[in-house]
């Protein structure tokens, strides 16, 4: 069952975690882009597109700490220093995502949608959006090399 269980955690990973990763890696870009086209809808179709698989894989994104959790519990490694310092990460990630990148990138995509082409939209925005994906790429990146190397761990898996 602990293979199960791994199993589905590094799938629900790699299927869920990775498409957040690069969507809002490249919103900023494409918020860019909008703000300086303010008619091109391709543009505003991109950000769209960007946000709703952000929006809708971190839903998904449930399923990673659940099947951490099981596979956790299964292998007797819940008390782990580095498992418990993976899971306060893996929070922080969500926290990032859900408390400030989700609605920064509401925020956009309502400025883009309504700008009118002489209205000079905010460059920060779109700064501050490619710094916190920065964080939370970087917070999911050491979750992953934690998971991997797994400091004195002895369970063999």
């Amino acid at each position: 069952m602990t293979k199960l269980f791994l199993s589905l955690h590094v799938l629900a990973a790699v299927l869920a975690i990775g498409p957040i990763t690069v969507a809002a890696s490249m919103f900023p870009k494409a918020l860019r882009r909008a703000h300086s086209e303010p008619g091109d809808h391709e543009a505003l179709t991109t950000l769209r597109l960007l946000h709703r698989i952000c929006r809708v894989y971190a839903v998904i994104g449930i399923a990673v700490p659940v099947f951490g959790f099981a596979t956790a519990s299964s292998l007797g490694v819940l008390g782990s220093g580095w498992l418990v310092t993976s899971i306060l990460l893996t929070a922080a990630a969500a926290a990032i995502l859900a408390l400030l990148i989700l609605p920064a990138q509401d925020s956009a995509l309502a400025t883009a949608t309504q700008a009118a082409p002489s209205s000079g939209a905010d460059p920060r925005s779109a700064a501050r959006l490619a710094m916190l994906t920065g964080i939370f790429n970087l917070l999911w990146a050491t979750v992953t090399v934690l998971m991997i190397i797994r400091p004195g761990s002895t369970t063999g898996v």
